[in-house]
């Protein structure tokens, strides 16, 4: 990868209206490991090819999680370092201290009931969209994927919903990347209130779990295990269901094979998952000292994104991945991965079982190419997604 490649900034919305544009340009010039910018003056290396994808998150060693090096050389109000910043938290360490964490937080996880998830998903799903049933109108990010994610994990985490709409106010800042460093403080302090709350109030909730748990986690090291998950929760689960939604209001073909029962919604979410994946550019490793990777140097203390977006669909892996194949990398791989897959596929599964079940006559309100895409150098998220549908008396 030469010095003088110019780098492709991920951050502006011309990224963010057409990113398939952008990978295939990208590996067209640069192959699977392309120069971008994060952020103005922030340098990262962008994989964009599977194999080697995979490699580097089955590779910690050479790979780490830990961008505390990296930090030093980032100004405080670079608008991408809360997303990328150190945390004691199991995303962004490695060895013991990893394990401590990850365990921690699996345990919390594991012990929520599958059953009584799903109940609460459909309860919320059915209050929320009984909100505007008889309007004739809806904005689905706003009016219901958004709420569902919220109110649910607020509910998991044991969170009262005006701590919530702190932490959901302060993550929205982070991951959008403007008035971040802002967002972060919104997010720490609420999220240091929530802790404060269950020390004193116990409840059947992942915070108290989390509190109770062997590793025996500090009130610092707490806010950072809720941060990941509200951060993991809330903007990613509301675009997976958004994102699936679109899909199925303007693919013709995919929505009326839905519809016939030939694939599953958890098919559906699949192809979204390997088209249109919530997070698309994340994973962050920094390697601690230069590395070979296929004949490129990547030089070191310098972060490695990889593109699960552009890396899923990846020519190299020959034809577009058929229904039910679930080899993407949305959720991760190695020791870094998605360790509530299961929740986040049940409760987008059941929110969009409901919505088709109850508004099976909606349809998108405008063109497809009239929809506005949130730029950012790490999510796939629309600003809106207005749909139309007959009133119900």
């Amino acid at each position: 990868m030469s010095t003088t490649t110019r780098r492709t900034p991920l951050y502006e919305v011309d990224f963010a209206s057409d990113p398939h544009t952008a990978y295939r340009r990208m590996r067209e010039k640069c192959g699977p490991l392309v120069p971008v910018d994060l952020a103005p003056g922030v340098p990262a290396t962008l994989v964009v090819g599977y194999e080697q994808a995979r490699r580097i998150l089955g590779d910690p060693m050479r790979f780490p999680a830990d961008p505390r090096a990296w930090q030093k050389t980032i100004p405080d109000t670079c608008p991408v370092l809360p997303m990328m910043e150190w945390r004691p938290n199991a995303l962004r360490s490695a060895g013991t201290e990893h394990d401590r964490y990850r365990n921690a937080n699996t345990a919390a996880l594991d012990a929520v009931d599958q059953h009584a998830l799903r109940f609460l998903v459909e309860k919320v799903a059915h209050e929320t969209v009984s909100s505007f049933r008889h309007d004739g109108t809806a904005d689905l990010l706003a009016q219901y994927a958004w709420p569902i994610a919220f109110r649910v994990l607020s509910t998991l985490l044991g969170c009262p919903d005006q701590l919530g709409h702190r932490i959901a106010d302060g993550m929205a800042k982070i991951f959008d990347g403007v008035n971040a460093t802002i967002g972060n403080q919104i997010l720490t302090q609420a999220v240091a209130d929530l802790i404060a709350l269950r020390r004193h109030q116990p409840g059947n909730d992942v915070t108290t779990r989390l509190l109770s748990h062997l590793a025996r986690l500090d009130d610092t090291e707490m806010i950072h295990q809720i941060v990941t998950l509200y951060g993991a929760g809330i903007e990613p689960l509301t675009n997976l269901i958004t994102n699936t939604l679109l899909r199925l209001l303007t693919h013709t073909d995919f929505s009326g094979d839905l519809h016939a029962a030939d694939a599953s919604i958890r098919e559906a979410l699949d192809t979204v998952l390997y088209r249109d994946p919530p997070l698309a550019n994340f994973c962050m490793s920094y390697p601690p000292r230069p590395v070979d990777v296929d004949g490129i140097l990547l030089p070191a203390d310098q972060p490695v994104v990889i593109s699960l977006a552009a890396c899923n669909n990846d020519p190299a892996l020959g034809t577009s991945p058929t229904l039910g194949n679930r080899a993407h990398l949305a959720w991760g791989a190695g020791p870094h991965s998605c360790p509530a897959r299961s929740h986040a596929y049940l409760i987008a599964e059941t929110a969009i079982h409901h919505i088709l079940d109850t508004l099976p006559e909606m349809d998108l309100a405008c063109r497809p190419g009239d929809l506005i895409w949130r730029p950012g150098p790490f999510h796939r998220s629309l600003s809106t997604l207005p749909v139309v549908f007959p009133t119900t008396r």
